[in-house]
């Protein structure tokens, strides 16, 4: 039985199981569609819909903040209740487009499924860096690389169910899929032997205490280097089939958005690798603002969307997928040099409270810049003003990462 207890049964592979059902939510685009027909035959306003998402991501990012500490003290009963939200939330989503409640979608999809994001999100990824202690980036990149690769694997699958059942079995069935690989990467999921968790009683004082954290500039830092990545990643990612139907690419979008959402997961993997190997890990996120500041200014003043200069178009979405997964894989692991791994899931939750953020506000501006100009390069001016300022927090607050090594990499 010890065989089977090793880093790769026990963290690695329940990491991807959780993270590739719950990365689907961004395959909510391939979902709204059919969701939207229903609700306009029915003489349903869909004035919202748009919300459900938004509200999905705010929810992942505050149940992370609030229910961090939840998740450190028992990854396996978070892990279950991931599993479960996640897919009554899918399945109440089905109940919802059936009975063409508006209200109860945002319930499910936006509430209950997005409560059960961020604890799934969350529940691996510490047990993944005790396991790969020194390797601490190639296991948040291999956890958060499945999240990546969500939209990769199961957009195809969803349309395919949608043609061939509907969209409210389609939503069924994926329910009982995500509920099935989550539960099995919760029954795997498993710390190393030997790791003990110190943990004192939790009360109201100390549970809000730990937002004391915002006084440290380092994670002010951090946070909005963070939030102003996901907003830019957002804003673009949001619009990236409108954007190849402006340039001609329309016909081809579903082929060039697997190709995004593929560089969206190996910046995941690849960006949290380099960063073990780098003195400051801090070093990667100064990689990634800067290639993106780069390929936006280029964007921007070629005004490569209304010339339709292809290359540049393509090559913009491609650095701003691979730069927004790379920010998420780099997030945890930044978070342990600083302030080292005892505290790293209730941190790292905090954190993700930049994503809830993000989320409410990123695609909205987006669309409200486009709604107002009708110029989509417009979302470009906004953008490399945001990356600009987060290049100048990311040099200016957060200083040499690298905490003490009895911290950083404890003994298990």
């Amino acid at each position: 039985m010890k065989a089977f207890s090793n880093k790769w049964t026990r963290a690695a592979i329940p990491a991807l199981l959780l993270h590739c059902s719950i990365g689907t939510v961004y395959c909510w685009s391939y979902l709204e569609d059919a969701i939207q027909e229903i609700f306009l035959s029915a003489n349903t306003s869909v004035s919202a819909l748009g919300w459900a998402f938004s509200l999905a991501i705010f929810f992942l990012g505050m149940s992370a903040a609030f229910l961090g500490n939840f998740v450190e003290k028992d990854i396996h009963k978070a892990s279950l209740l991931a599993s479960i939200c996640f897919a009554v939330g899918v399945a109440g989503s089905g109940l919802a487009v059936k009975l063409h409640s508006m209200p109860l979608l945002l319930l499910s999809y936006g509430v209950v499924m997005g409560i059960g994001l961020g604890l799934g999100y969350l529940s691996p990824v510490k047990t993944l860096m005790l396991w790969f202690k020194d390797n601490k980036g190639l296991a948040t990149g291999l956890a958060v690389a499945g999240f990546g690769a969500a939209k990769m694997i199961f957009a195809p699958i969803i349309t395919a169910l949608i043609d061939a059942v509907g969209v409210v079995n389609a939503l069924y069935i994926l329910a009982g899929i995500w509920f099935v690989m989550m539960f099995a990467g919760h029954l795997l999921l498993k710390k190393p032997e030997g790791w003990v968790e110190h943990h004192e009683k939790l009360d109201v004082k100390a549970f809000f205490a730990r937002f004391a954290i915002f006084k440290d500039i380092r994670f002010i830092g951090i946070w909005l280097v963070f939030y102003i990545n996901i907003t830019c990643g957002l804003a673009l990612i949001s619009h990236e089939k409108a954007i190849y139907t402006v340039v001609g690419l329309g016909s081809s979008a579903a082929l060039l958005g697997t190709i995004t959402g593929f560089f969206n997961a190996t910046g995941r993997l690849g960006y949290s690798t380099i960063g073990d190997h780098l003195k400051d890990r801090n070093s990667v996120y100064k990689i990634i603002l800067i290639s993106e500041l780069a390929i936006t200014a280029l964007a921007l003043f070629t005004n490569a969307i209304d010339k339709e200069y292809v290359v540049i178009c393509v090559a913009l979405l491609i650095l701003v997928n691979f730069g927004y997964g790379g920010g998420f894989s780099n997030l945890p692991t930044l978070l342990s040099d600083v302030y080292g791994m005892k505290k790293i899931s209730s941190l790292h939750g905090i954190a993700l409270s930049a994503w809830a953020f993000a989320g409410l506000t990123g695609n909205q501006i987006a669309d409200l810049i486009v709604k107002k100009t009708g110029d989509f390069q417009n979302i470009l001016i906004f953008t490399l003003m945001l990356y600009a300022i987060a290049l100048f927090v990311d040099f200016v607050f957060i200083r040499h990462t690298h905490h003490k090594a009895e911290d950083a990499h404890p003994q298990i």
